[in-house]
C-alpha cells in the first residue's frame, strides 16, 4: 500500500504495516562526497579521485555515514513523524558504494507496529528505509524502530 499524500504530521494511529513512503531525490557530486569526509570520516578513498583508484574502491566513493546523512534528511522529509524521527536502534548495510553523481532516493516500507503496553501514548515503529541510486541500485538497507506517538498523547 502506498501513501499518497503525506499529511503534515503522521501519528502512530494512521500508520498500517505495508505503508510506503518514497523521498524526494538528492544528486550527489564530488565536492558533497569529499566535504563531509574531510569532517567525518577522512579516508583517501572519500577525499582523493586520483588516490581512490588503487583502494578497494576503485573510485571515489562516499562514506557509508554520509549516505546515512543523507537518507536520514531524506527519511525525515518523507516520514513526518509526530515530534520527529527518535531512532530506537537500527541495522544498517551498504551493498555497493555510493558514488559521485549518484541520485539517491529513499524508499521507506513500515514493517512492524508495537503499541507500548506501559505508554499508551506511544509505540515503536519498524521502518526498512532502502536507499537506492538513479539505476535502482541499492546503496543503503537500513532496517531502524523509531519511537511513535499517538494523536493527542
Amino acid at each position: 500500500m502506498e501513501a499518497a499524500i503525506t499529511p503534515e504530521r503522521i501519528y502512530l494511529d494512521d500508520l498500517a504495516v505495508g505503508d510506503v513512503f518514497i523521498s524526494d531525490a538528492h544528486r550527489l557530486d564530488a565536492e558533497q562526497i569529499v566535504q563531509f569526509a574531510s569532517q567525518f570520516d577522512p579516508q583517501p578513498f572519500h577525499l582523493d579521485a586520483d588516490a581512490a583508484q588503487d583502494t578497494f574502491f576503485q573510485g571515489l566513493a562516499a562514506s557509508g555515514w554520509h549516505t546515512t546523512a543523507i537518507t536520514m534528511r531524506l527519511l525525515v522529509q518523507s516520514l513526518p513523524l509526530a515530534q520527529g524521527v527518535i531512532g530506537a536502534g537500527a541495522e544498517i548495510s551498504w551493498p555497493q558504494p555510493t558514488r559521485p553523481d549518484d541520485v539517491l532516493q529513499v524508499t521507506s516500507q513500515i514493517i512492524e507496529i508495537t503499541p507500548s503496553r506501559s505508554k499508551p501514548d506511544r509505540g515503536i515503529v519498524v521502518v526498512e528505509c532502502v536507499t537506492s541510486n538513479q539505476d535502482g541500485k541499492v546503496l543503503q538497507r537500513l532496517v531502524t524502530k523509531v519511537l511513535c506517538f499517538r494523536r493527542g498523547g
